[in-house]
């Protein structure tokens, strides 16, 4: 039986993540979904979150199931008994980055192999950062994520907003990516 991992932190998982993961799932008998733990970067979703967020975002993917992990993919494919591990590419600084890190896997794993799926040209340009940003500024993300995703931003946002303008701060608190969307005159 063949085995895939597709890791990633998903926050959140937008339709380029579910695009890959149901691609993945149409060439592999099994596709597990590796949320990743502890990214070195702010998330707007504890880990719990996410994997529920990923659950309802593939649910209807019988051949796919979600797990948490820390440290590495490579460790988290081998708990697994993953022999792929599948990353999408939208573009070539995907591929640059995630050859390098395939390589660095490959020394450290050399009986997983590494599978990168090009993003469907609906999604290239899409990203989580982008969908962070547009939500964070009020924007609609409805046709990138699924539904309960798009809620879940939403309501973190407003929250967000919410304890800013209780702590006095009355700017938004978006991502540290915030900016790059808007216009810079």
């Amino acid at each position: 039986m063949s085995r895939a991992l597709y890791p990633g932190t998903f926050d959140p998982m937008h339709n380029g993540h579910v695009d890959i993961a149901q691609r993945a799932a149409s060439i592999f008998d099994e596709v597990i979904i590796g949320v990743y733990d502890a990214p070195p970067k702010k998330l707007l979703f504890n880990t719990d979150e996410r994997v529920a967020l990923v659950r309802t975002a593939l649910g209807h993917l019988k051949n796919c199931s979600i797990v948490s992990f820390e440290g590495l993919t490579v460790e988290c494919a081998r708990t697994v008994d993953a022999q792929v591990i599948v990353r999408g590419l939208r573009n070539v600084a995907d591929f640059e980055f995630e050859s390098q890190i395939g390589l660095a896997n490959r020394q450290m794993a050399p009986n997983i192999e590494l599978c990168c799926l090009l993003s469907s040209t609906t999604y290239i340009y899409l990203s989580s950062t982008i969908v962070k940003e547009v939500a964070g500024l009020d924007g609609d993300i409805s046709a990138w994520v699924h539904p309960t995703i798009a809620q879940a931003v939403q309501k973190r946002f407003a929250e967000n907003s919410a304890s800013a303008a209780a702590a006095g701060n009355n700017r938004k608190s978006v991502t540290k990516t915030r900016g790059k969307l808007t216009h810079r005159g």
